[in-house]
């Protein structure tokens, strides 16, 4: 036993695998759905007129994130608690047709992770269940892209959360059209997500001073580095440990929610969390109830 306890040791040291704050896996059961439906806002931060439809998208083709499906369930339960929003789930490709897109007010990216060949999410399915040309295959993977950009442009409202954000994580457009692509994370760890304006009316939730957070701290390149969106919430750089060798950042802070106007349409990004156990803080469901309020358009504010 202190042989293989040795020889993994030996493994992880030089495998560069950092062991972090990694938490088990929760049972999505009615346990735990009657938990995050106690916890969960009873009413709406702002107003609206009418109940709107979201279409919550959860397929993945590369790293598979535990929590999506408690984050599917969580969505739901919040949205079914305030009476605000009709949620349909997902992971069928062909929402996004224009004329199936047209029926939600905003779509929901539930960390959609794409493969890491070519960060591609469409282009990844579509390999899967066609045999047809790869050239024939990447043209319907641009076009179902395209048609995001335009659903948001004219009017539609895009979440992404979490791994989310490398669905077309190659693309300069897609990047540009949420704020920026990832880029690495360190090891999951504690750090504390701070308020970039504690006045700004989606941040509410939370007190003046942020809140501690075990999470994946998600460091971003391509349109990130020009900041076209408004930043919600952020971590300082110093703080977060195990960053790249030779991209480490001891100064400045990084974004972890920000939102973003395109046109007549309204992107968000929420990086928390990796973890269902986050959803176990009132504050955070509230955030994310606000989040979909935004980007529905109930928000009055750019």
């Amino acid at each position: 036993m202190k042989t293989l306890v040795f020889y993994a040791i030996v493994f992880f040291s030089f495998s560069g695998i950092t062991l972090g704050q990694n938490l088990d896996e929760v049972s999505l059961n009615e346990n735990w759905k009657g938990k995050i439906r106690s916890l969960a806002p009873e009413e709406t931060s702002f107003d609206f007129k009418k109940k709107k439809k979201i279409l919550v998208f959860s397929l993945h083709t590369g790293f598979n994130h535990w929590v999506i499906p408690h984050t599917e369930e969580m969505l739901k339960i919040i949205s079914e608690k305030a009476e605000v929003f009709e949620v349909t789930g997902s992971k069928d490709i062909a929402w996004f047709e224009p004329e199936n897109l047209a029926q939600f007010d905003a779509i929901v990216l539930n960390n959609t992770c794409s493969k890491p060949d070519h960060r591609n999410l469409f282009w990844d399915k579509l390999r899967e269940t066609s045999d047809a040309d790869s050239a024939v295959l990447m043209t319907k993977a641009l076009e179902l892209e395209g048609n995001i950009s335009r659903y948001v442009k004219n009017g539609g409202g895009l979440l992404l959360i979490h791994g989310a954000i490398t669905t077309q994580n190659n693309s300069d457009e897609f990047s540009r059209l949420v704020g920026g692509s990832f880029d690495y994370h360190p090891k999951q760890q504690k750090f504390q997500v701070r308020l970039e304006d504690s006045s700004h009316p989606l941040v509410q939730a939370f007190p003046v001073e942020g809140f501690s957070h075990i999470d994946e701290p998600y460091f971003y390149k391509n349109a990130y580095a020009n900041l076209d969106f408004t930043p919600l919430l952020y971590f300082n750089n110093a703080e977060i440990d195990g960053q790249r060798k030779g991209q480490e950042l001891k100064e400045g802070k990084t974004y972890v929610s920000w939102i973003r106007s395109e046109e007549k349409g309204r992107v968000m990004y929420i990086s928390p969390s990796h973890n269902a156990q986050s959803f176990d803080d009132p504050r955070l469901l509230r955030f994310y109830l606000d989040g979909l309020q935004y980007v529905a358009g109930d928000v009055p504010l750019k």
